[in-house]
């Protein structure tokens, strides 16, 4: 996770600096994540196909850029990069959204929405037993609130060298038998799609651990296990709570103290500013 964190640091930081100096497409950009994610220590390959996504491509929640839809990337709007890696140590699966210019009051108020759900997921406490289905509400509660709901699931299970989306569990309005177990890796992933104009989407992947034993039984919780940059230029802080604020900085500040060893000065003080 700290590999994949140095990778999507570098390459938000080498895009923030290039984009509308160079010319960047969607699928230029995909091969310098590539290239990035290659040189770093014990990485086999990608994990899956990367998602790169542009302005309205990013709307569709399984996009693939292809020499047909591939655009040029340009110092406005959003961009959308679902990807992940194979390291001999594990898989990783990772989405993020970086403002690439000016945005509107409805991307922030979109972006701040996802980021709640997001946080209300990683933050829950929950009795042994319990199945993805019963949290997936949590992911879409503040969505819901504003009349905005997403199409997909809000997580799976992740293997190790398999093939990223793995059972048996999930979080996900479907049902499912399997409940959650220490030791399962679980993606969460909320997102908000606006048809011709953008789509947002975050995702961290989680392990489930064991929390604590009470009169009322054994409790579980999720420990976030990925390690990469939330951007805050995009939160719209007045619709966090102070629970939701203080997350966002520590985990921010767990990025920077982890990944921030591996970077360059320049990169590591970029960083710091766009997660403060």
């Amino acid at each position: 996770m700290v590999y994949d964190g140095v990778v999507l640091s570098k390459f938000f930081f080498w895009l923030s600096k290039n984009v509308g100096k160079e010319h960047i497409t969607e699928l230029s950009a995909t091969e310098k994540l590539h290239a990035l994610r290659k040189a770093q220590p014990n990485n086999v390959g990608e994990s899956f196909g990367t998602i790169a996504a542009y302005g309205e491509h990013a709307a569709l929640p399984h996009y693939s850029s292809t020499p047909e839809s591939n655009v040029q990337l340009k110092p406005e709007g959003l961009f959308l990069l679902d990807s992940g890696g194979q390291f001999l140590g594990g898989t990783t699966d990772t989405t993020r959204v970086i403002p690439l210019g000016n945005i509107t009051p409805q991307e922030k108020t979109d972006y701040t929405l996802v980021l709640k759900g997001l946080i209300a997921v990683c933050l829950q406490r929950f009795p042994a037993g319990t199945k993805g289905h019963q949290l997936d509400a949590l992911a879409r509660m503040a969505m819901w609130q504003e009349g905005i709901n997403y199409g997909h699931g809000t997580g799976h299970g992740v293997g190790y060298f398999l093939n990223v989306h793995e059972g048996p569990q999930s979080i996900s309005p479907a049902a499912s038998d399997a409940p959650l177990q220490p030791g399962m890796i679980t993606s969460v992933e909320p997102g908000i799609y606006r048809t011709g104009k953008h789509g947002i989407r975050l995702e961290n992947l989680v392990l489930c651990v064991e929390d604590e034993t009470t009169e009322f039984g054994a409790f579980l919780r999720f420990e976030v296990l990925t390690l990469a940059p939330i951007f805050t230029n995009l939160v719209d802080f007045s619709l966090l709570d102070r629970t939701e604020k203080t997350w966002l900085r520590k985990y921010n500040q767990l990025v920077l103290r982890k990944v921030g060893r591996y970077l360059t000065a320049e990169e590591k003080d970029w960083v710091k500013l766009v997660t403060t």
